[in-house]
């Protein structure tokens, strides 16, 4: 047996946060030093941050990470450690894996294959380093082995596939042509729904195809505001996971460890008929490391999974706590001092309010009340009601067309779960600008002439008042537009999108409304349900704008939410014309007759063109869905174009 420890580390960096993401970098270099750990591989870009984005152009970044660089290598003694960083050569900037072994720096591993779709756009600032080329980088008068390199520490052989390098058809470490002992991979890799199954599939098949031990690291939190990372760790050995991390966390940093043995995955090699052997000179490749890594005691252990992971609402648990765990990075890093919400007794924003309750929830459940009100550099509160009283403040604004159905479904959510909580009536307000306008036209406004302006009035009259209690108290404003209104344009700008923040509008409407059932019946694993949202569940959704009589329904405006969901699968995600998505839906909506779901059809496509427009202005919002509809981050869009008039004239 050859038995080495090694572990993985999640991290919640910040990008250009020079100095806290030195200091985390460093604390996980001491927890692994203290635990006996002899080999650690840290995030990618862990030094500057993944999300740096055209920061990365300019010359202080690289500058920066190197001289973080210089700080970190001294605390390395006893350790081999995978720093992922930028680093700037001959007209070049690449994104590199940096390897120091006790305290000296061993050489740079560079990414080959660049991630380039969705919301990676890694080819506007990195170049990728090309197949089987190694040069000298020259830095502070030393040279160093630069690119396509493996290390090989006293005889143990350690390569690289850094994120992207591992998610293409032909990967980078199964076609080296050397056989490698360990494989590592530092990623910054997003998170998304049912996402944990795939990277877990990856990094097992690697292992077991490559007959190595496999170490992933990833980031951890909302890094850069809108992408989370669900820090998921990985150690694999032999198509076999040793060890993983618990995801989702509020911590600052995860350690993962486990014991290899390094003999086994040499067994493994020889004993499969398929694995070719390593019978090629690796020439410059190699890197030559004079460490021994020292024998570790070898302990077999299984996977903690936390108890969610399992469960039979695994969707339904990633969105609380990958949106919770959002809120709450957002919240420390942007300064504020809690959320300010319009809650109008409807869905959208009784889930927004129950995201922030069941943060404060999380938080004080993982942090602790001292650590938390630490973090938030906020006065440290009694119980978990009465931070939810100061971080969150929730303003019911009626007009004459609300109900008291909205209204005390808003107050009793409040009041179940501690916000603070006003009425604010709008409904002068909206009066005065009714006769402002009307004496100006010289014409009274009705709503069989002036129906869209009567109803965005009302909804613009409530941003002033929710912005200024944001204001008063150092507050985000969270706005409350979902995927499938964003999808249609059915949203006033300037009203329910008034915000800093859009935390729903990567969520569409049906999956928000089962999600709010759930958490109504039984919610998270450890947590205790919220039964005053049946006062919300019972509803039928509605904008309640127009006046009583005239039956306002969000789906009578626009269609049935599932038929607009699947609608919006097909034409956008998949990217399909009309004429398809008609001939698809009459298979999965067949209770509706061929009319209603062409005209549905039409309406979608008619709607999405107008308004990219409303899209490209949504305050930004959380991607948990790739292929989703944010312009920033996955989904781009002519605001103008031809509408798709042809197309919808062929149905």
């Amino acid at each position: 047996m050859i038995p080495i420890k090694v572990a993985t580390a999640s991290l919640n960096q910040t990008p250009l946060d020079w100095v806290g993401n030195q200091r985390r970098i460093e604390a996980v270099l001491r927890q692994a030093s203290d635990e006996g750990v002899s080999l650690l591989v840290l995030p990618e870009l862990c030094t500057t941050g993944y999300g740096c984005e055209d920061a990365f152009l300019g010359p202080d970044v690289a500058a920066r990470a190197w001289a973080m660089l210089m700080e970190i290598v001294p605390q390395t003694n006893g350790l081999v450690v995978s720093i992922g960083m930028p680093v700037r050569h001959r007209g070049g900037l690449y994104d590199t894996a940096c390897v120091v072994a006790d305290g000296a720096i061993a050489g740079f591993a560079a990414k080959e294959h660049l991630a380039g779709e969705g919301l990676h756009y890694e080819p506007r600032w990195f170049k990728p380093w090309p197949n089987h080329q190694v040069v000298q980088l020259e830095r502070d008068g030393k040279t160093y082995p630069f690119g396509d390199v493996f290390f090989d520490f006293s005889g143990v052989r350690m390569g690289f596939e850094i994120c992207e390098d591992a998610w293409v058809a032909r990967r980078r470490g199964a076609l080296d042509g050397h056989a490698m002992d360990i494989i590592v991979n530092p990623s910054a890799s997003h998170f998304a729904f049912g996402k944990r199954e795939v990277r877990e599939r990856m990094v097992l098949e690697g292992s077991r195809s490559m007959a190595v031990a496999y170490l992933y690291a990833n980031l951890l939190g909302n890094e850069a505001g809108r992408v989370i990372y669900d820090g998921g760790c990985y150690i694999a050995q032999n198509g076999a996971l040793l060890a993983q991390s618990p995801r989702l966390t509020f911590d600052d940093s995860v350690l993962t460890t486990a014991v290899i043995d390094v003999e086994a995955s040499r067994t493994e090699q020889v004993r499969t008929a398929s694995f070719q052997a390593d019978s090629s000179d690796p020439g410059a490749k190699r890197v030559s490391v004079d460490f021994a890594f020292p024998r570790a005691t070898m302990e077999r252990s299984e996977p903690t999974i936390p108890a969610w992971e399992s469960s039979a609402h695994h969707k339904e648990e990633e969105f609380m706590r990958s949106l919770t765990l959002a809120l709450f990075d957002y919240l420390r890093k942007s300064h504020s001092r809690g959320f300010v919400l319009s809650i109008s007794g409807g869905a959208d924003s009784a889930a927004a309010a129950c995201l922030v309750s069941l943060m404060v929830d999380r938080a004080l459940a993982e942090l602790g009340s001292e650590r938390f009100a630490e973090t938030l550099g906020l006065p440290d509160q009694a119980s978990a009601r009465d931070w939810v009283a100061e971080l969150l403040c929730c303003a019911y604004q009626p007009t004459d067309n609300s109900g008291d159905v909205t209204r005390n479904a808003a107050t009793g959510l409040a009041n179940a779960i501690g916000a603070t909580f006003y009425v604010l009536d709008v409904q002068r307000i909206v009066d005065a600008y009714e006769n402002l306008i009307s004496g100006a036209v010289k014409r009274p406004l009705s709503w069989e002439r002036d129906d869209i302006a009567l109803q965005n009035i009302q909804a613009r009259a409530r941003g002033p008042s929710v912005w200024m209690l944001a204001n008063m108290r150092g507050a985000l404003l969270l706005s409350t537009s979902n995927r499938s209104e964003a999808a249609v344009g059915y949203a006033t700008m300037d009203g329910d999108t008034c915000g800093g923040l859009s935390p729903l509008a990567g969520i569409d409407k049906a999956f928000l409304r089962h999600w709010l059932r759930w958490l109504e019946t039984e919610g998270p694993v450890g947590m205790e349900p919220i039964p005053a949202l049946r006062a919300v569940n019972v509803q039928t959704p509605t904008a309640e704008l127009r006046p009583k009589a005239r039956d306002q329904t969000d789906e009578g405006d626009l269609m049935p939410y599932p038929v607009l969901d699947v609608i919006e699968r097909l034409a956008i995600g998949d990217k399909l014309p009309p004429a398809d998505c008609l001939e698809i839906l009459g298979s999965e909506f067949s209770e509706y007759d061929g009319a209603t779901l062409r005209a549905w059809v039409k309406r979608f496509f008619q709607l999405w063109s107008r308004n990219q427009w409303k899209r490209e202005r949504y305050a930004p919002s959380f991607h948990v869905d790739d292929k989703n509809l944010d312009p920033k981050t996955w989904c781009r869009f002519p605001i103008l174009s031809g509408g798709f008039e042809r197309e919808l004239s062929e149905l």
